[in-house]
């Protein structure tokens, strides 16, 4: 059995593949990647970048959405409107 097969599979969760709207699916991989460290999650994608968009409790947790967002979906952030109340 190939190890590094095996290891990299355990090392990241798998990226769901959907045959949604864009900003439905890369929605669904954030959610999946931050559980539940985002409130109410929207993902606006326009033509040169998407928008990010919910509620959270602490700045660390809207860092960590946007560049999830940056890896997963490999697109530019226009912004990073999720509030921290």
């Amino acid at each position: 059995m190939n190890t590094n097969v095996l290891e990299a599979a355990m090392s990241e969760p798998p990226i769901i593949r959907c045959d949604r709207a864009p900003s439905e699916h890369l929605e669904l991989q954030l959610q999946r990647r931050l559980g539940s460290r985002i409130r109410n999650l929207r993902v606006l994608v326009k033509h040169d970048g998407v928008i990010l968009q919910g509620r959270t409790a602490t700045y660390h947790a809207k860092q960590l959405a946007q560049h999830a967002a940056m890896e997963l979906g490999d697109v530019r952030i226009l912004s990073n409107e999720i509030e921290v109340a």
